[in-house]
């Protein structure tokens, strides 16, 4: 116990309770959930062909599709109604580019937040060595920002299309049987997209993760400490232009124009300066002079 302590006062784990390893922890913890939430995604639905001829029908069309969302690529066969003669279709749409690229961002964005977390706690001597360090951790986290943002957006687009696609009213209206009044078709069960929505939100909570964390990779860096610097040096401009100017409090000392008497019956002298420049002095007695007089 005393060991850890003793690490802990020498700065070894400092960087724990600084808010840069914190915010990076949380950012590879969100990181995980957005693309587990995607990536491991899989879902289906269920529909029901009830032909006139109850011979031909099928009331139990599984459709399953999965990460990464290539829905062309999903067959399913579909009685026709017509005899025994079923058809092969597939659902509409690609929307892997989106997803893919959502969850590329969400897996790199992981890795290197793990690994500044274990530079921040490990190797923080190296890390504030120079200023190289800093400026590349905050050029880095400035990107990932921008890809986060531009990721979720796109997947929150993706994800819109992909719910139209795997509709099953949608899904209906792609076989044959259907377009016969006489045959009566209907969605048995839809896909659960909950998880997907959640990739969304951790998708958007992860920019803003990021883009927060900004301004603490920015303080490390040696832009913030040359901001620093100058408002000191403008405050001792400013205070040495003070003291050498008209005010200085040693003008009314020994050697100033003015000299106030000692006490009574001390002669004292008021110099002044006259009209053209030539000093004028008075001369003044005090009591003991007046009494003299008398």
């Amino acid at each position: 116990m005393e060991a850890v302590n003793q690490l802990a006062s020498t700065g070894t784990f400092r960087a724990v309770k600084e808010p840069l390893a914190f915010l990076r922890a949380l950012e590879w913890l969100f990181a995980i959930f957005a693309f587990a939430t995607c990536g491991g995604y899989s879902g289906g639905l269920r529909l029901s062909v009830d032909c006139a001829n109850k011979s031909e029908s099928d009331l139990s069309i599984d459709i399953a599709f999965a990460y990464p969302f290539r829905l062309h690529q999903v067959n399913f066969d579909a009685p026709t109604c017509e005899g025994k003669r079923r058809e092969t279709l597939s659902l509409i749409g690609d929307f892997s580019s989106s997803a893919e690229f959502f969850v590329t961002i969400a897996v790199f964005a992981f890795l290197y937040s793990l690994a500044a977390t274990v530079v921040y706690i490990f190797f923080q001597n190296k890390y504030r060595e120079n200023n190289r360090g800093p400026l590349i951790d905050f050029i880095v986290t400035v990107v990932f920002s921008f890809l986060w943002l531009v990721g979720s957006s796109a997947w929150a687009k993706g994800l819109s299309d992909v719910k139209v696609a795997t509709d099953p009213d949608e899904v209906l209206l792609l076989m044959s049987a259907c377009k016969q009044q006489s045959n009566k078709c209907m969605p048995v069960r839809s896909p659960v997209m909950s998880s997907l929505n959640t990739s969304v939100v951790f998708g958007f909570l992860n920019f803003i993760l990021w883009a927060g964390n900004i301004w603490f990779v920015f303080k490390e860096t040696g832009w913030h400490s040359s901001g620093q610097r100058h408002p000191p040096d403008t405050m001792e401009k400013q205070s040495s232009s003070y003291n050498q100017g008209g005010y200085n409090q040693d003008n009314y000392g020994p050697t100033g124009g003015y000299n106030q008497p000692a006490g009574f019956g001390q002669q004292a002298n008021y110099g002044q300066v006259g009209e053209y420049g030539q000093q004028q002095s008075y001369n003044q007695s005090g009591p003991t002079s007046f009494a003299n007089q008398i």
